[in-house]
């Protein structure tokens, strides 16, 4: 951030800046939603697995209570990353959001406490944010990666239209190393075609 920006952000209303933040995403069973403050015991103990944390680049293991309120804070901002709380009967199950720092290459990614796997939840809270990235931005593509031995994330990307584009090395927090992981892209096009498959709504 460069000295004079905040400045510029005293000039916009609260409107203005209510309005630049994520909406809240409603599908079948879940609610999409910012996280808060209010959320930060949930999100470190859901976070707070090492099942969680090696299938997910940058979560750090152990993952504290700290952690949880930095992460929360930094969401606040208006910045490149659309992140939501997933929630389900009004209690948070995990978390699912979209990179755009790097220019026509936005990144979805997503994590689940390992108390709601098997549920088809991600599948669910994917294709919100996936509904919510095509209808917000003018991107032609959406990437998303999974661990090779990650076949469960492999096969919520796969139902959600991801096709397969090779396998890259990537870094792991958690894991201190880099480990294979496989690529995978989303087409408008494609999008287009199975947007049947979703009764996500924009709240507000």
């Amino acid at each position: 951030m460069t000295s004079t920006e905040p400045d510029m952000l005293q000039d916009f209303s609260s409107t203005t800046l209510r309005e630049a933040r994520p909406s809240v995403v409603a599908t079948e069973r879940l609610t999409l939603r910012r996280p808060t403050l209010a959320d930060v015991r949930t999100i470190a103990h859901l976070a707070n697995d090492r099942r969680v944390a090696e299938n997910t680049r940058r979560l750090p293991h152990p993952y504290s209570l700290d952690d949880a309120v930095e992460f929360v804070r930094a969401t606040a901002e208006i910045g490149s990353e659309t992140v939501f709380l997933i929630e389900h009967d009004r209690g948070p199950v995990g978390m699912v959001g979209i990179d755009c720092s790097k220019p026509d290459n936005a990144e979805l990614g997503y994590w689940l406490g390992v108390e709601h796997w098997g549920q088809g939840f991600a599948t669910e809270a994917a294709r919100g944010a996936i509904d919510f990235f095509f209808e917000e931005f003018e991107d032609d593509h959406l990437y998303a990666g999974a661990r090779v031995t990650n076949p469960a994330s492999r096969k919520v990307l796969e139902k959600c239209g991801f096709q397969w584009s090779g396998v890259q090395l990537h870094r792991f927090l958690a894991l201190g190393s880099s480990t294979p992981v496989d690529c995978f892209r989303l087409s408008r096009g494609v999008w287009a075609s199975l947007k049947s498959w979703s009764s996500a709504r924009r709240v507000r």
